[in-house]
């Protein structure tokens, strides 16, 4: 791959990676079809990363099905797909990692020590190794497109971060992978993830400025269904991801939430000018 993408910027043209973990869906898409707007080549990278998963967590059953992936892929050709194998990632004595600190102890760092790491490293790793010009991320997945934004700031990746905004299913969900976890009944609850942040949306465009009322208020609009578990409901500034006081200007409404086994995240921008 790195010989590939070394021959393509010796001709003079762009490169577009898309790191994903595969299990495609819309979300995915959506990136791609930004991605075909910047680039000349588009690299869809495939990769379930071990090491940003803790030892309780889902690595073993994160759902893999690539012949679905290639025929999601198949009416974007050409498209360069990366499918990478562990044992050619990390070796049996890897030892090297990146960490961006602060920004990685925050929101989803606190539940999931070292997933972040974990994160950085496999990216950094596909950064070297495919070389773009640009790597598309979703905002779903909002502080992580935050750290790694940081971390090509602070370690010089000759790579710009482009955002896509999240891709919903029709009652709201944040599309995801793990969507594929819930059971009927969990499916049916989990709109309410965001229809919680729509919630806060309206109470700061009202004029709301106190992050504890508004959180106490979409706590309760929560709890009314038993099968959801909040893990951390927070208003944070959005780019130090630090809780704020006072709600003035740009936040980020954000929360993480176990549906039965399923962890799902999700967030909302709101400026409350």
């Amino acid at each position: 791959m790195s010989l590939f993408s070394k021959k393509i910027k010796e001709r003079g043209r762009t490169i577009v990676l898309v790191p994903t973990m595969g299990a495609l869906h819309e979300g995915h898409l959506s990136l791609i079809d930004a991605a075909r707007k910047k680039a000349d080549v588009i690299v869809v990278s495939i990769f379930v990363n071990p090491i940003q998963f803790g030892p309780a967590e889902d690595f073993k059953r994160y759902p893999r099905n690539l012949n679905h992936d290639k025929k999601l892929l198949k009416p974007y050709e050409p498209i360069i797909l990366f499918t990478p194998k562990a044992e050619e990632m990390y070796g049996a004595d890897f030892r090297s990692f990146v960490e961006v600190s602060k920004l990685g102890e925050k929101l989803c760092g606190k539940s999931r020590p070292g997933h972040f790491r974990g994160v950085t490293t496999v990216v950094a790793k596909l950064f070297n190794i495919v070389k773009p010009d640009y790597a598309f991320f979703g905002e779903k997945d909002y502080q992580q497109q935050i750290i790694i934004k940081k971390m090509v700031r602070d370690l010089n990746f000759d790579a710009q971060i482009i955002t896509i905004p999240t891709v919903r299913e029709s009652d709201g969900l944040a599309k995801s992978s793990r969507n594929a976890y819930l059971s009927p009944p969990e499916r049916r609850s989990a709109p309410i993830l965001y229809r919680s942040l729509i919630k806060a949306r309206k109470m700061i465009k009202a004029g709301e400025s106190n992050p504890r009322k508004i959180i106490k208020e979409i706590r309760n609009l929560i709890s009314g269904k038993s099968v959801v578990q909040v893990e951390y409901l927070s208003i944070v500034d959005p780019e130090k991801l630090e809780d704020i006081k006072k709600i003035k200007g740009k936040v980020l409404v954000t929360l993480a939430a176990r549906i039965g086994k399923t962890r799902l995240i999700d967030n909302i921008l709101v400026n409350s000018k």
